[in-house]
């Protein structure tokens, strides 16, 4: 087994969490992990650049739950403002490779993990400002 090797936000901000979701959601395995691991910090590295909320991913997480991966993709501001754009595209790669309720609930699942990992962001910079 590799021992991961620390990346900068940089880094990660670079990957293509699109890829990441169209590869990560169908099947579990090593792409399910990356897209869990990698791509929800490469996520909320993204969102936290534009100003979003963690409430606002919990929030998108629910629609999702509620209404599925397709209805959330058709919403016209997914999260607010410039981060809209950046969330279509992923609901909407999302939305090419989910099937039904239960890779809906993994799609919010992410969601909340991108969550998760903005809150430890905004957290520790707010401790350390």
């Amino acid at each position: 087994m590799n021992t991961p090797q620390p990346q900068s936000d940089s880094q990660l901000a670079e990957l293509d969490v699109e890829i990441l979701l169209r590869f990560g959601l169908p099947a579990p395995g090593p792409h399910r992990s990356a897209l869990f691991g990698d791509g929800a910090v490469a996520a909320a590295i993204t969102v936290d650049r534009l100003g979003v909320m963690p409430r606002a991913l919990v929030f998108l997480g629910e629609v999702v739950r509620s209404g599925g991966t397709r209805f959330a993709a058709a919403l016209p501001e997914p999260l607010p403002g410039p981060a809209a754009a950046v969330a279509r595209g992923w609901l909407q790669t999302a939305a090419m490779v989910v099937q039904d309720p239960t890779g809906d609930q993994l799609v919010a699942r992410w969601f909340d993990a991108v969550a998760a990992v903005l809150a430890l962001r905004v957290t520790h910079r707010e401790a350390t400002s």
